[in-house]
């Protein structure tokens, strides 16, 4: 194998328009501010404006990431679109984004495994280009748009969920360079895929009146999840893919988890004996963003020079399905 799959760029994209708890407070009648101040650390996050969509998001963040790189649209191979808030059912929202952009020479496709997308997404742009020396640059964005699926009278979806997209480029290396990927895994657990999702709208359940009426069209927790669920799976996996390679977690310079909850990141933290502060949070001001919470956190971080050559990043996504990513990389 002669070709590593690098970072080469990162960028990001939060709409303009900013959510304060106190809305919700006025919204729902009583006091959520304290709740989520106190439970989750958000603040405040970003929703669309009404003419704005999941498309919109996904191409800012892209365009981004490709100017970061200082790359021309006609260099970009491939473009993966991760995402579960898709602009249309089909075509895919990567076609979209391919056409504005002017990526003539680029495939494209959409991947959804929800809140896990974007790292399973680059998991697949990694081997792509591992595998085939025709993939020499693949764009990968995280995108999301879920005030778009909201019930706004739902305290349990209405106060947590976001808008954005975040986006990387990866590029062709020699492998002997050492930096990149080094590992990654993929986990199902199907057994909860009816817990939580947005059920209407597809071929199962195609959208009408009474669909409209019981908001089935929506995001919808139908069951709550065990606590420990993910603290214990992401410490799973961020072990094994440290096994897979000969280091320990306290070797691993960052960390880049799904930002549903404070709690299961600190606790993860701490389960694998490595300093909270190596994790990345970004709750705070924009909300659970999904797909685009991990690549919006890690433009943070790059943009505020926190990430250094030759740092060593891992990335744990979870999502409706349940579905798990995570991936090991140098920088």
């Amino acid at each position: 194998m002669t070709n590593n799959a690098v970072i080469l760029s990162t960028g990001s994209y939060a709409p303009e328009r900013v959510v304060e708890n106190a809305y919700f407070n006025a919204l729902l009648g009583e006091d959520v501010d304290t709740w989520l101040r106190e439970n989750v650390q958000i603040y405040r996050r970003r929703w669309c404006a009404d003419d704005e969509s999941t498309a919109d998001l996904a191409q800012k963040a892209a365009q981004n990431a490709l100017d970061a790189a200082g790359l021309k649209p006609e260099d970009i191979d491939l473009l993966i679109v991760a995402t579960d808030t898709p602009e249309y059912i089909s075509p895919s929202t990567a076609s979209v984004v391919q056409d504005r952009m002017g990526l003539t020479r680029a495939g494209t496709f959409d991947l959804n495994t929800a809140c896990a997308g974007f790292v399973t997404a680059l998991d697949v742009a990694s081997r792509y280009i591992r595998s085939d020396t025709d993939y020499q640059t693949i764009l990968v964005v995280g995108a999301y748009a879920m005030s778009k699926y909201l019930n706004m009278t739902d305290k349990k979806t209405v106060t947590l969920f976001a808008d954005g997209a975040g986006a990387v480029v990866l590029g062709a290396r020699p492998a002997s360079e050492g930096t990149g990927f080094n590992a990654s895994l993929l986990r199902t657990q199907g057994q909860y895929n009816s817990w939580m999702g947005i059920y209407a709208g597809g071929a199962h359940q195609p959208v009408d009146a009474g669909v409209l009426e019981r908001r089935e069209h929506q995001l919808q927790f139908v069951r709550r999840f065990p606590k420990e669920l993910n603290p214990e799976i992401w410490t799973e996996m961020a072990l094994e893919l440290c096994h897979k390679k000969g280091i320990s977690p306290n070797d691993v310079d960052h960390y880049f988890l799904t930002q549903i909850n404070i709690n299961s990141i600190h606790e993860t933290m701490d389960r694998l004996g490595v300093d909270r502060a190596r994790a990345a949070t970004i709750m705070h001001d924009y909300g659970y963003t999904g797909s685009a919470c991990i690549p919006m956190a890690l433009d943070q971080w790059n943009r505020a020079g926190k990430i250094k050559a030759g740092d060593k990043i891992i990335f744990i996504g979870s999502g409706g399905g349940l579905a798990f990513g995570a991936a090991l990389f140098t920088m």
